[in-house]
């Protein structure tokens, strides 16, 4: 499937798309999608390969009690040292987590983005408002430039002049 035609045909509220890191979060979209008094289409762009990552995992807790979050941050930093904000979807946040991880770089926080469409905003203004040092907010992509969310987010997102891109060149 390609992630960037869903987001095109976007509009108005007519479906749901959605790139699910975690069995909790993919059980709980699943769980919404069926107790809601409304129903739209729901595109889940989740990968397979995620069912067999070592750290795509949930706790009890997390399925029992939790619920849908459209929006994971990141749990590992500390809020006054970040200067960089990674945004992301799918299973990209597990190399870029390794990859900071082990070169230790403390000041970069990396952001799930668990719903595309309709896209969070209001969640994503709330959390970058907790970041008073916040210089980069980057989105980063496994897809080449045309391809993958980019488009979509640089559109309709209201920080759209902050946005910076990280992804291969555009390909045909």
């Amino acid at each position: 499937a390609r992630l960037e035609r869903f987001l095109t045909l976007c509009a108005d509220y007519n479906f749901q798309v959605a790139n699910c890191t975690t069995p909790a979060n993919f059980y709980h979209i699943l769980r919404r999608q069926l107790k809601r008094e409304f129903r739209l289409p729901l595109i889940i762009m989740t990968p397979k390969s995620l069912l067999r990552h070592p750290e795509a995992v949930s706790t009890v807790d997390e399925l029992a009690k939790g619920k849908f979050q459209e929006i994971i941050k990141d749990d590992k930093t500390v809020q006054k040292e970040v200067k960089t904000i990674i945004c992301c979807s799918g299973k990209l946040f597990y190399e870029l987590r390794k990859a900071r991880d082990e070169q230790k770089a403390d000041d970069i926080a990396i952001f799930r983005m668990e719903q595309l469409y309709p896209f969070p905003q209001k969640q994503l203004d709330e959390e970058l408002k907790k970041y008073k040092n916040l210089g980069n907010l980057l989105w980063v992509q496994e897809e080449p430039e045309n391809m993958g969310a980019w488009r979509f987010i640089k559109t309709t997102t209201s920080q759209a002049e902050k946005w910076e891109l990280i992804s291969r060149p555009a390909s045909a």
